[in-house]
């Protein structure tokens, strides 16, 4: 067993980071991992460059990472590519926390962080056997389904090697090149549990981080590729500002200061030592979860802020020159459609660069799911639906339709012509083309989204649900492959495979 593909797929539609599309990095390490263990290795992320059915069947074994929204059609690859006789793993926040649901559809599942036992995992492959040994493994035995003990978190990942992105379909050796902007990870888990975030049950509540040295290795393998932007791709870049501010002196010390951004939370704006080294490392913009200026909501989502430390940690940002994409989630039980109204008002008077207007999504894994489980308010588990662009329940004090319209209506008015002009006449040009791409963008997903919008107003106005049609992810891929059974490519494939012996 020499080649080894994995696969990333792409998410149903569009949204805000459609235009630099940036590879999840657990792929890419993983493949990363067994290419230094001398396996031939390809990673597809379908973001980035389309995906070549004929070469995935060429594979002795395909690995699928997927997040919730894009399951659906990590499931229909997946089927595909087993009934063509190839072992298929998945991994990913979404099947760890559904393993039964995808074993529906593949071979093997890597519920959480699959680093430290990937070498393992396709070694018992390629002996078939010693699969009870591996932690974190689900998978079928004689019709039962096998769930090994929960797989250890990564404790030292200064023991990860830099991702290779020349693995990446598309990139080759001068991959950062291609990239607008290069993600680079400095640690995992985050020490908060808001109600409807996945990731501490992926990675963690507890903080682990690279050293500043590992991290600066990678940021200048960076630059001595020629690449541009950085994104630090962190859950939460400042969790522990001490180690924060100790890799950011280190940058400047060292010169290594790329443009760069990172997810951070509101209380950032009350350390200045801390503003002070992000502004003179080059830090140009920052992602924020403001999620709501509902007092009520804030507690419900468990985010431990307040309305006012959102206001000041604005007012602080901007003041040196950070910019802000702030990040709201409506759709609470306390919400109304005059928080969603009061929402866009406070986003302009504040004068955020950009924003995204979510709707609060029951993600498999949060807290928040397994309460809307329990009171049976699902409207649909469609999971291409679960982006947090679709209305997938009705919130107490909304209905369906209230939420999906008015959430769409709070992002048009956001990204409005007056928004533009305001910043044209400012001279504010890279904010004007991110306006201007967040208008073209909306206007686009309102028009491919315009069937669901009727669904919720029809299933709003007859006060009951209606079957929805399930919606086609993967027709692309089944057309392919139907192509190349008709053009008897399988039947050739099958049988040099069978003529190899490894």
């Amino acid at each position: 067993m020499k080649k080894i593909i994995f696969i990333e797929p792409k998410p149903p539609d569009f949204h805000i980071f459609s235009r630099m599309p940036l590879p999840r990095l657990g792929t890419v390490l993983l493949g990363t991992i067994l290419k230094e263990k001398g396996y031939d290795v390809k990673s597809y992320v379908e973001a980035i460059g389309e995906l070549d059915l004929k070469d995935v069947l060429t594979a002795d074994a395909v690995g699928i990472s997927t997040i919730t929204s894009t399951s659906s059609r990590a499931y229909e690859i997946a089927r595909i590519v087993k009934k063509a006789g190839i072992p298929v793993f998945m991994g990913g926040p979404h099947v760890t926390y559904m393993p039964d649901e995808a074993l529906e559809s593949c071979d093997y599942v890597l519920r959480g962080e699959a680093d430290e036992n990937i070498v393992d995992f396709i070694k018992a492959l390629e002996a078939g056997s010693g699969f009870e040994a591996i932690p974190g493994l689900s998978y079928k035995k004689d019709g039962a389904i096998i769930h090994n003990k929960t797989v250890a978190y990564c404790k030292e990942l200064d023991k990860l090697p830099s991702p290779d992105f020349s693995i990446v379909k598309g990139l080759g050796k001068e991959a950062r090149k291609h990239f607008e902007i290069t993600p680079i990870m400095t640690s995992r888990g985050c020490p908060y549990d808001c109600s409807f975030c996945s990731v501490t049950g992926m990675f963690g509540q507890k903080y682990r981080f690279r050293s500043k040295e590992k991290v600066i290795e990678e940021l200048q393998l960076h630059k001595d590729n020629g690449g541009g932007w950085v994104f630090f791709y962190d859950d939460n870049f400042t969790a522990d500002k001490k180690r924060t501010k100790e890799l950011l002196r280190f940058m400047i010390e060292k010169g290594l200061t790329p443009t760069w951004t990172a997810q951070v939370r509101v209380d950032v704006a009350k350390d200045p030592e801390l503003l002070d080294l992000m502004k003179r490392s080059n830090c140009h913009t920052v992602y924020i979860g403001l999620e709501s200026i509902n007092p009520e909501t804030l507690k419900a989502y468990n985010k431990k802020q307040s309305v006012e430390d959102i206001e000041k940690c604005i007012e602080i940002l901007h003041e040196y020159g950070i910019r802000i994409h702030g990040m709201f989630v409506f759709g609470s039980d306390n919400d109304t459609v005059e928080t969603i109204q009061q929402t866009v008002t406070f986003a302009k008077k504040n004068d955020l660069e950009s924003v995204q207007f979510m709707i609060l999504t029951p993600l498999p894994g949060t807290s928040f799911f397994r309460e809307m489980e329990k009171q049976k308010r699902f409207l649909t588990k469609d999971w291409s639906l679960y982006d947090a662009h679709h209305a997938v329940f009705e919130p107490k004090k909304m209905t369906y339709y209230e939420l999906q319209s008015e959430t769409l209506r709070a992002t048009k008015r956001f990204y409005s012509i007056g928004q533009i002009i305001k910043r044209a006449v400012r001279m504010h040009l890279f904010n004007v083309s991110i306006k201007l791409y967040g208008r073209n963008l909306t206007k686009k997903w309102a028009k491919k989204n315009e069937y669901y919008l009727e669904y919720t107003k029809l299933i709003t106005e007859t006060g009951r649900k209606i079957e929805l049609a399930a919606k086609k992810t993967a027709e692309d891929i089944k057309e392919k492959f139907r192509q190349l059974e008709l053009q008897g490519v399988l039947s050739e494939l099958n049988t040099v495979k069978s003529d190899v012996k490894w």
